[in-house]
């Protein structure tokens, strides 16, 4: 158990969240998220998700992405005790993978970025306070390692522009539209990038 704990990437809290890697039993944690079609609306037109496509798709696909060393995968994001706004509650999560991880070709030095926050967590900031401490954390790491990261991607709809809005705060500047294909999501979507320097 402490090997495990030990080659796990810790994000450090900031000042009202704390963070912890997800994993195979976090399967209630991605459901509940996902039962508000208003956080669903720019994802699949405010659809719901089943348990029978956590466990038998999400689970699964982040599983194959999942990297403790390297921070690779989904971080559950709670708010600390002594958050004034909503404290001691889960209010979402950071997804971090290889870009195009799900084709011939990924790409393991530009990680894309990715986040969903309970409707009740909106308009606090939660979103780029946290995307930004998992990338600076996931970026130490990689830079002392020999996986060094040096770009983070981010996409979305068009429309999503409260999701746009997050990646301008985290530094990142539109790169392209285009036609998004994997077995989970199509759609035409943004890409927003932030290169990172040496």
């Amino acid at each position: 158990m402490n090997q495990t704990i030990e080659q796990t990437l810790q994000v450090p809290d900031t000042t009202r969240l704390s963070f912890r890697l997800m994993g195979a039993d976090d399967a209630q944690a991605l459901f509940e998220l996902d039962q508000d079609p208003e956080v669903m609306r720019y994802l699949n037109a405010g659809i719901c998700t089943t348990m029978e496509q956590i466990e038998q798709r999400m689970l699964p696909r982040m599983l194959a992405y999942r990297n403790p060393k390297l921070g690779h995968g989904i971080w559950y994001v709670s708010t600390r005790a002594d958050c004034a706004q909503l404290p001691s509650s889960y209010i979402g999560w950071i997804l971090v993978r290889p870009m195009a991880f799900f084709t011939e070709s990924p790409q393991l030095d530009n990680l894309e970025l990715g986040w969903r926050f309970k409707r009740e967590s909106w308009g606090f900031g939660f979103a780029s306070e946290a995307a930004q401490a998992v990338a600076e954390a996931v970026a130490k790491y990689g830079a002392a390692s020999t996986a060094p990261v040096q770009a983070f991607s981010a996409l979305a709809v068009p429309d999503n522009l409260p999701s746009i809005a997050v990646m301008k705060r985290l530094g990142m500047q539109f790169v392209s539209q285009r036609l998004h294909q994997d077995p989970m999501w199509t759609a035409e979507i943004v890409e927003y990038r932030k290169t990172l320097t040496p």
